[in-house]
């Protein structure tokens, strides 16, 4: 039977039509459409401010991938992803001011590209050294080894050392037109939003195809139960090193973005609370689902920006509430996470499914 739309779902009859990802000309038609809406209709139909916005959604998202690998496809919980991603974000940062390329990189506009790569593999080999204690400790001593990462790397090693490199302070200023991909320089809002959703479509497809290999069903298999995946073969601790590096590469790649959308790179770009921020995007789209890193970073951004337009106008009548903006989005924040965890501890994107599955599987979908 081929593979076509029936009533009560789809009929597969080998794994390759199974783990494929357009399985139906509805679903490729969807897909066709979003990628319209992403490249087409966001940076031409939408006014700066919400491609501005949008852009912010895509790097949250960039940096949560990592978190997600990590947390929900892994089991290892991290609580110093920030630190990773002002690694990627310095290293690209150093390549492109510090390094002495030759001119015909420069003038090819090929600085910037190497220094992501860069950024990846300083920032993945970065994330296995602190990585290395989940060979012996897991729950919360891997917590604190991971919190490590964050103040050793962001508070002594970026904010002591890096950051006074050439003499400039606590920042690095980024002179604008510096940052070209080829014969174009990323110095627009629209450029930089093209940039975005060129690296998250990439880590996106790169993630999938390891979770649909082997390397995913271990690193499922070490979550699930990890001396039972030992006892069946699976050398546990080569798989969980493997998970760090991917999560360091995939904050490199994010940090290396970051460097685009700033005219000063500074260890404030980078607080321990941006790490809280990424379990909490994981914990609200839906732990184990790369679509909960994407409706995660969806909702916090958007309801933060909606929050925040509720306060400008009350700052009318009481100017405090804008001094205090900080202080209420954290609160918003804790409390988005206390009620996902009691009302949809799944996250949005188990919603999703369900909301799927009741129109793929009409009229039986009871």
């Amino acid at each position: 039977m081929s593979s076509v739309w029936l009533p009560c779902g789809d009929y597969h009859q080998n794994y390759t039509q199974d783990q494929s990802w357009w399985q139906t000309t509805f679903i490729q038609a969807k897909m066709i459409l979003l990628l319209l809406i992403l490249f087409v209709g966001i940076p031409f139909l939408l006014p700066g401010y919400w491609i501005s916005v949008a852009t912010m959604v895509g790097y949250t998202a960039m940096g949560a991938l990592g978190v997600q690998l990590l947390i929900g496809y892994t089991g290892l919980v991290t609580l110093g992803h920030a630190a990773f991603i002002a690694v990627g974000a310095y290293t690209s940062t150093l390549m492109i001011l510090q390094f002495p390329w030759p001119s015909f990189i420069v003038n090819l506009g090929l600085a910037y590209p190497i220094s992501i790569v860069c950024a990846a593999i300083v920032g993945g080999i970065w994330c296995v050294l602190f990585g290395l204690p989940s060979a012996k400790v897991k729950g919360f001593y891997l917590i604190l080894t991971t919190m490590a990462a964050q103040f050793i790397t962001v508070d002594f090693i970026l904010t002591q050392y890096v950051s006074q490199i050439g003499g400039r302070g606590q920042a690095f200023s980024i002179p604008p037109g510096i940052i070209k991909i080829g014969p174009y320089a990323i110095d627009t809002e629209i450029k930089i939003y093209y940039v975005m959703i060129v690296l998250l479509t990439l880590m996106i497809a790169a993630m999938s195809n390891l979770l649909r290999s082997k390397v995913g069903r271990a690193w499922v298999a070490i979550r699930d139960n990890d001396i039972a995946a030992e006892a069946l073969g699976i050398n546990i601790i080569r798989y969980k090193l493997l998970a760090f590096f991917v999560a360091g590469a995939f904050a490199g790649i994010t940090g290396a973005f970051w460097v685009s959308n700033t005219a000063a790179l500074s260890p404030e770009h980078f607080p321990w609370f941006w790490s809280l921020w990424l379990v909490g995007v994981i914990l609200i789209g839906g732990a184990g689902s790369i679509h909960g890193a994407i409706f995660g970073s969806m909702f916090m951004v958007l309801v933060m920006e909606g929050l925040q337009w509720a306060v400008i106008p009350l700052s009318e009548y009481y100017p405090k509430l804008l001094m205090d903006f900080a202080f209420i989005k954290d609160s918003a924040f804790g409390l988005a996470i206390c009620a996902f965890l009691i009302y949809e501890p799944n996250g949005i994107a188990y919603r999703w499914w369900q909301v799927k599955n009741y129109f793929n599987l009409w009229p039986f979908s009871y």
